[in-house]
């Protein structure tokens, strides 16, 4: 993952300068425990500023708006309390070449500072402190005591020092090229390390935009260098610091990452700031969709494990409940033959009343024929009243099974991050089994923007094909999008996705149209992995929602059996790529 580095900073505090100031503060949230948005007005917009201090992803830009879930965060609460109105009039670096960014925020535009906000961009040790006029410190995001850094401490109270200074010669283009040379060559190693040890503000990134510009491999050594290769580098190295010092930054994304710089084989893009947010947006999402995937996996795994353990104990307790009429046909041929029981026997053969083959009863000597007859008549009620109450519980236990199984084939079509829908269909899942108590927790409390949609694939005739991701949109596909034209697709008694065929009124699908809703139906089902799977279709109006079930779940009739490919749709999916 890519850090800021001191000219991305530039570029992005640059741009907010030149567009945000003055500007009013009218809101403070905190989204996370890494991450505040502030609200800005100018005369003619508004816009939320995130200002995050996470330990790889530390950034300045303007971002989206934060979710309309309560903040209940004590270090937002308090730069409300002091921020809220005031206006920001200046944003500054507060010395050559340190990523430590200054917010002036005064009560009026042409007026003194009151408060100062430094933004530090260092990394893991990246923090966010509010001080007064006076540099004294009044709230910080995360205080840094005596026992955890004995080169500085930043608490509540003290006055704001400066971050150590790096190590390393501040660039300048005054410098001469022999001069530079020789900082560069002094110790033999590779260029590119060299050049992130000798000047400040080089990061890997920069080094390896220099080397590329001047065509030069990164683990070329200072003693291999031409006088031609270090005289390109000085060029590049140049452009470079006009580049900073005139402003003229070009951002773009790269096949890795992204640059600020410009240069060959990137896709620009419109500002520094939707670089920035969509890069570290995807990279957060990204992160947390693939953390919250794996811990739904194991948690429901782990719930299916107990469950499916316990059917096949219900099951094992039914098949022995199977044999109850034994007991009772042996208790009654017992009762017919008693006469014939002797004292001490230990079993007794006798012929069948209907086949006349022999059958051979196992007795407890220690009691009589009758009572050994009636031993098997209480065996034989209790099997019975067995089997009553198990099939319940097994029944139970299945419809349970099959839900969470229809919940891991949505988990299973999630398998990689792509877009912000992704995550959010994620989410769904984990708050639907909060609802469902299989989670301690609270589901987040959302709004009908909030929520995810299907995927969609529009077919070459023009129609559509809808695809739930998760139970939510299942449910909302079957019973409030579908249509009297549309059929609904699902694997036949197979966990898997809902799937509309969307037609034009009046309309027919021929043959390839129900295939390919058929072969998707099977892609986003338990059974991707097969090479045919049975997928049944029919209108929508003969699906329906037994009582009580849960999200998902239907039931359907008048229903026709297509042979779904998943394999068709993996094809498709790749040939995208």
């Amino acid at each position: 993952m890519q850090s800021v580095d001191f000219t991305t900073l530039t570029a992005s505090y640059t741009e907010l300068r030149s567009q945000w100031l003055p500007s009013r503060l009218e809101q403070v949230y905190q989204c996370d425990r890494y991450t505040i948005a502030l609200a800005l007005r100018t005369l003619k917009k508004r816009a939320w500023l995130t200002v995050s201090w996470h330990p790889q992803a530390a950034r300045i830009n303007i971002g989206d708006p934060p979710p309309k879930t309560p903040d209940t965060f004590t270090f937002s609460d308090q730069l409300r309390h002091q921020l809220n109105g005031y206006a920001l009039t200046v944003i500054e670096l507060i010395a050559p070449w340190e990523r430590v960014i200054d917010f002036h925020f005064a009560k009026r535009p042409d007026d003194p500072p009151v408060w100062h906000l430094y933004v530090e961009i260092m990394g893991k040790y990246s923090n966010v402190i509010l001080t007064d006029a006076s540099n004294q410190i009044i709230t910080v995001a995360h205080q840094v005591t005596a026992s955890q850094s004995t080169v500085r401490t930043v608490q509540t109270g003290q006055p704001y020092e400066l971050p150590p200074p790096l190590f390393g010669t501040n660039p300048s283009l005054e410098e001469s090229f022999s001069s530079w040379q020789e900082r560069v060559s002094l110790i033999p190693d590779k260029i590119e390390r060299q050049l992130i040890k000798t000047y400040r503000g080089v990061s890997p990134i920069i080094a390896r935009f220099l080397l590329k510009t001047a065509q030069i491999e990164p683990q070329t050594t200072t003693d291999q260098l031409t006088q031609t290769n270090w005289e390109i580098l000085f060029q590049a190295w140049q452009h470079w610091l006009n580049i900073i010092k005139t402003e003229s930054f070009q951002p773009g994304r790269t096949k890795t990452g992204y640059t600020v710089l410009g240069g060959e084989d990137i896709e620009p893009v419109e500002s520094v700031q939707s670089l920035l947010n969509r890069y570290y947006t995807d990279y957060l999402n990204q992160e947390s969709f693939q953390q919250l995937r794996h811990q739904l996996s194991q948690k429901i795994n782990a719930i299916l494990g107990k469950l499916r353990q316990k059917a096949n104990t219900f099951t094992e307790r039914l098949q022995q409940s199977k044999n109850a009429d034994q007991y009772r046909e042996q208790a009654d041929l017992l009762m017919a033959y008693v006469y014939q029981w002797e004292a001490g026997m230990s079993s007794i053969t006798l012929s069948d009343f209907e086949t006349e083959l022999p059958i051979t009863i196992p007795l407890n000597p220690e009691k009589n024929g009758v009572q050994n007859a009636q031993n098997l008549y209480k065996q034989h009620q209790k099997l019975k009243r067995a089997f009553q109450a198990v099939q319940p519980l097994l029944d139970e236990v299945s419809a349970e099974i099959q839900y969470l199984e229809q919940v891991f084939a949505s988990l299973s079509g999630l398998e990689q991050y792509q877009t912000p829908d992704d995550l959010q269909t994620l989410e769904e899942i984990r708050d639907e089994l909060i609802e469902q108590n299989y989670f301690e927790s609270q589901p987040r409390p959302r709004n009908s923007t909030d929520e995810s949609k299907p995927y969609r694939y529009l077919m070459p005739s023009g129609s559509e094909i809808w695809i739930g991701r998760n139970n939510r949109q299942n449910d909302i596909l079957t019973f409030r999008t579908a249509g009297d034209y549309d059929l609904w697709f699902h694997t036949q008694e197979i966990a898997g996705s809902h799937v509309l065929l969307r037609l034009q009124p009046g309309s027919v699908p021929d043959e390839s149209e129900l295939q390919l809703a058929a072969d998707w139906a099977a892609y986003f089902s338990q059974s991707r992995q097969s090479a045919q799977v049975p997928v049944v279709y029919t209108k929508p109006k003969f699906v329906y929602k037994p009582k009580g079930a849960k999200p998902g779940m239907v039931i359907y009739k008048q229903e026709q059996v297509l042979w779904g490919s998943p394999e068709r749709v993996t094809t498709y999916l790749k040939n995208l790529v």
